[in-house]
């Protein structure tokens, strides 16, 4: 049964708000840092699975509509980051970026094993590592094919799909406990707690309720519009040239050239970086495009491959949890930022982009902003670690 585009964001936003009001029930989920449109999209992709076990209807969903809020998101983002953001990121971004690539080699590496030993052609361990897993769903979709072809696993698409769905579940619910013990570990505090926030309104601190106006959100829309269409522009010309990159990626860069632009030439012009309109928007967009995300996940496809993907998928979680603690956030110099990118490495290491963003979102409403990493690791898992994944890919398939 396939639900149209239009039912599928109306259900997004009351699974978003059922999310809502679990965690304000639940304190567990609020100290776990787990967000809003995970505990309801979780729950619904559950309810949905029960469905299925007891009427084998599988029930799937238009996702067009879903995909504009994340471009809408990435759009806030890009128009959040300043100039120098870009320069102090500059190191934690190298870092991260170095650290990703030993991910990639090492959930490969763990998926090959993990293939050997129940029985999988050796290069299906791409299906069980980066191909579904920082690649996400579209990736190992993409790869499924060459992967059958190259080894005569028929069964390639419904494996990629299956430890693609299961990352993201694990990514949504291991990021934010894995920062929040690491800043009440360390009594970590802001770097810049003067920043305003880049999605969500929460105060920490006890700061003052911040002040959300008409203009303010018809600015903020206004200038995300102009994001888009400078993006979409943008896209369409580097698909002629053959380069492919999921579309928010020049959304992003679109952001951040006019929200610079407007500074250095009119400075005088309100602002727009940082505002609460802009950080509610982002946030609104982020809750909708995670919560249909989840909600949509056909979990029963995990079951069909039984043990198999559990142990893999156990070794792969462990390992994500180790690196970011003794690798990554000594690396990133174990500060509030590390922590807080961490969280956001758990997320797409395991999942995807914006599950990344929903938990570093969560964290940073808690405990407080953290402005440059919201630029760093968008630019590092959406546009960097696509081009190295396919080269490692290729190279195991091609093996």
């Amino acid at each position: 049964m396939l639900i149209p585009d239009f039912i599928t964001v109306t259900l997004g936003l009351a699974v978003f708000l059922i999310g809502g009001m679990l965690n304000r029930k639940l304190a567990l989920l609020r100290r776990l840092n787990i967000p809003e449109a995970v505990s309801g999209g979780l729950l619904a992709s559950l309810f949905f699975m029960g469905v299925y076990l007891a009427s084998d209807i599988e029930v799937a969903f238009e996702l067009e509509a879903r995909d504009f809020f994340l471009v809408l998101f990435f759009a806030g983002i890009g128009l959040n980051a300043r100039f120098g953001d870009l320069v102090s990121g500059g190191r934690p971004l190298a870092i991260l970026l170095g650290l990703t690539l030993l991910t990639i080699l090492a959930q490969n590496l763990i998926g090959g094993l993990g293939a050997a030993m129940f029985g999988y052609p050796a290069q299906a361990g791409v299906l069980f590592g980066s191909a579904a897993l920082i690649g996400g769903h579209g990736t190992a979709i993409a790869w499924a094919p060459d992967v059958a072809a190259a080894t005569g696993l028929a069964a390639a698409p419904e494996l990629g799909v299956a430890v693609a769905t299961l990352g993201l579940v694990l990514a949504a619910v291991v990021g934010g406990p894995l920062a929040g013990y690491l800043i009440q570990r360390d009594a970590l505090t802001p770097d810049r707690p003067d920043q305003g926030p880049i999605a969500g309104l929460a105060t920490p601190n006890g700061a003052p309720p911040q002040t959300i106006t008409p203009d303010g959100i018809m600015r903020s829309l206004l200038y995300l519009n102009f994001a888009i269409i400078l993006g979409y522009g943008a896209w369409e010309g580097l698909e002629e040239l053959g380069v492919k990159l999921p579309l928010f990626v020049p959304c992003l860069v679109a952001g951040i050239v006019i929200a610079n632009l407007r500074a250095l030439l009119f400075p005088a012009a309100p602002e727009i970086a940082r505002t609460p309109s802009l950080a509610l928007i982002s946030e609104v967009s982020l809750g909708i495009f995670l919560a249909i995300s989840l909600m949509s996940l056909q979990l029963w496809t995990i079951a069909d491959l039984g043990p198999a993907i559990l142990a893999v998928m156990a070794g792969q979680t462990l390992f994500t949890v180790v690196f970011v603690l003794f690798v990554l956030f000594p690396l990133l110099g174990g500060g509030y930022r590390a922590a807080v990118l961490g969280a956001g490495f758990g997320g797409f290491a395991l999942g995807a982009t914006p599950t990344a963003i929903a938990n570093m979102t969560a964290v940073t409403k808690r405990y407080g902003p953290s402005p440059i990493a919201f630029v760093v690791l968008p630019l590092v898992s959406a546009f960097f670690v696509d081009i190295a994944n396919a080269i490692v890919i290729q190279t195991i398939v091609n093996f």
